[in-house]
């Protein structure tokens, strides 16, 4: 293949090239390098590769689907001396469903992986997942979430899955955490998963309620033990019942922001008008409203106040509508309801907005599109976008 060469390009290049195709076996065909190469008019920053990094980065694109950044990248935390052990490896995931994206998105973040030994380091973690139901697309999905390879199985993975079995029971059960947070079965028992368990119980939190609490957000055990502590301490505070699901709630939804990012989530909330014990109040009622980001309770409070003509006491007690989506749910609803009322099918006094908002959505079709759609069939249309919301005519 003949190599069209520009004097924008770095020489470096060159030098990945012609090494690579002359020293070492890689595919001769299209080059990842070289299609970069010809397809570039400037190379990344920093590439002054050495020798030693020319046949990493090559088998790291063209075997394992890296992008040359990210081989380059890469290459700094790994050297291919020979690519039997990387063949080896890439085999031994291959067999057992790895796909070109995972290989690559694995590589990407743990590229000393493709220097493991495949037999003795990545074949009996792989297998122990296999034991416990852990197949088909699942596999590779919970492997590449964490570095779950490079840990030991019978010191870290094992004792691990082990002691969560204690609270969850099942192997069905530990999949579906694992598909949740793979990167919990990295916990240190006894120095990060044991205290949590103790602080629980302190604030009497049920046995069976701690396997719920590790099967709705297992990533709250990752939290600092200190934070976590100061968690609990407030929820109890807040006069959660910790023998109930909204305490379990709490816990994990606080242990998921940081002390900055509550208080803005709190001042987003107050500046339309709620006061603080209307925020502890709407936080006892749904603990994860604080999840939603600052700019979208922003925009629905904005809509619900500005738009709706709802009042923010009025939205306090329905806090689960923060968790909706305005586009999806909130305004084609509003629509609906928009047309039924200029039809004079309903009226001000016949609905409540905010209950409507927040009810299941086949409640909402029953009540608003089956029973109204012969007489006023443009409800249809609304609910599927075809008709804006303008604002309702008179504030409900």
């Amino acid at each position: 293949m003949a190599l069209r060469y520009s004097k924008s390009i770095s020489p470096t290049f060159h030098f990945i090239y012609n090494n690579t195709l002359i020293h070492h076996r890689i595919n001769h065909n299209t080059p990842t390098i070289v299609r970069f190469i010809e397809t570039q008019s400037t190379p990344p920053t920093n590439s002054n590769f050495t020798e030693k990094q020319a046949l990493t980065i090559a088998y790291l694109t063209n075997s394992c689907g890296l992008s040359l950044e990210s081989a380059i990248s890469a290459s700094k935390r790994v050297n291919i001396k020979s690519t039997e052990k990387p063949d080896s490896v890439l085999e031994l995931l291959r067999s057992h469903g790895f796909a070109k994206n995972h290989i690559s998105r694995l590589f990407s973040t743990y590229p000393t992986l493709i220097l493991a030994d495949p037999e003795r380091t990545l074949r009996p973690k792989i297998e122990y997942f296999e034991s416990l139901g852990v197949v088909g697309p699942d596999l590779p999905k919970i492997i590449c979430s964490s570095n779950v390879l490079q840990n030991s199985l019978e010191h870290q993975i094992i004792p691990t899955c082990d002691f969560l079995k204690r609270y969850i029971r099942t192997d069905e059960n530990l999949i579906y955490v694992l598909k949740r947070c793979s990167r919990v079965v990295m916990l240190n028992v006894e120095k990060v998963l044991v205290p949590k368990i103790h602080t629980l119980r302190a604030h009497g939190v049920p046995e069976s309620h701690i396997g719920k609490l590790i099967m709705l957000q297992p990533g709250t055990l990752g939290a600092r033990l200190d934070v976590f502590k100061e968690v609990t301490d407030a929820v109890t505070e807040m006069g959660f019942d910790p023998k109930t699901r909204s305490y379990l709630v709490a816990v994990s939804s606080m242990s998921a922001i940081s002390k900055l990012n509550w208080e803005k989530k709190k001042e987003a909330y107050m500046s339309f008008g709620w006061s603080e014990s209307e925020f502890n109040s709407a936080f006892k009622l749904q603990p994860m409203c604080v999840l939603s980001s600052e700019k979208k309770i922003r925009k629905l409070m904005d809509f619900f106040l500005n738009k709706a003509g709802l009042r923010a006491s009025e939205t306090v007690k329905c806090p689960t509508l923060f968790l909706t989506s305005l586009e999806r749910r909130i305004i084609p609803r509003c629509s609906v309801l928009q047309v039924l009322m200029s039809r004079g099918l309903i009226g001000k006094d016949d609905v409540d907005v905010v209950w409507v908002l927040g009810s299941g959505r086949k409640c909402f079709e029953t009540r608003f599109l089956t029973k109204y759609k012969d007489v006023a069939p443009e409800v249809i249309k609304a609910y599927e976008g075809e008709i804006g919301f303008q604002g309702f005519d008179t504030k409900l």
